[in-house]
């Protein structure tokens, strides 16, 4: 049978096995210093890195080419005082009881609390909405989407690897429940937040916690 709606693949560059280790390795080297911080530095970044980024985020690998994400981007200010008064409304109730003990003890060593004064100095904000389900454009009926959640997550991982690559440095804000991200961004109701990633440079003299990461043998298995 023929394959009439395919093309021939292109811009793959097949190498070596000791470039691919070399490539790999300065990859990892590039990645392991990504570090969430947050506190920000009010310093400008131009949009098309942004806009970069998202493209970039737009290439990701999802359920039956659905592309079931939308990045509703924040920059103005009113908008971003909206937004944090919003968010530690509902962060205050998750730090006055709605997490439980063993969640808030877990926190402490990153000394976070209701106050997130990022929202308002980072020059970017952006809202990620996973789509659960697409709108047909004539009839307006519901469309199927396929593997929503996995989908818009490999999209939100390729979006901060590509803000860290080109130099910014990034913290992903899950409020719970993100309602008035959907209010604030103007999106429709079969689109749900599931992340607010903060985006620009780090403030000066930023510090983070002294944290561990797992080594590679805890988290791989040769089968």
């Amino acid at each position: 049978m023929t394959k009439s709606n395919f093309v021939p693949l292109e811009g793959f560059v097949e190498r070596s096995h000791e470039e691919m280790v070399e490539r790999s390795r300065e990859f990892f080297d590039m990645i392991k210093t990504r570090r969430t911080i947050r506190d920000f530095s009010d310093k400008p970044v131009p949009r098309e890195v942004i806009e970069n980024a998202i493209a970039a985020a737009g290439r990701a690998p999802n359920g039956a080419n659905k592309q079931p994400w939308h990045f509703g981007v924040i920059s103005t200010a009113d908008v971003k005082s909206k937004l944090r008064e919003a968010a530690e409304e509902e962060e205050q109730e998750f730090y006055s009881g709605r997490a439980g003990e063993e969640w808030l003890k877990d926190l402490e060593v990153f000394e976070t609390d209701a106050n997130k004064p990022f929202l308002e100095t980072a020059p970017w904000l952006i809202a990620v909405f996973r789509e659960n389900y697409g709108i047909d454009p004539e009839t307006g009926g519901r469309v199927a989407n396929y593997y929503v959640h996995e989908s818009a997550g490999i999209a939100c991982g390729f979006l901060i690897s590509a803000l860290h690559y080109a130099g910014l440095a990034t913290l992903t804000h899950t409020p719970s429940p993100m309602n008035f991200l959907s209010e604030i961004c103007g999106r429709p109701k079969n689109e749900k937040p599931i992340m607010l990633i903060v985006a620009g440079y780090p403030a000066d003299n930023v510090s983070v916690p002294k944290l561990s990461k797992k080594p590679l043998e805890d988290i791989i298995s040769w089968i």
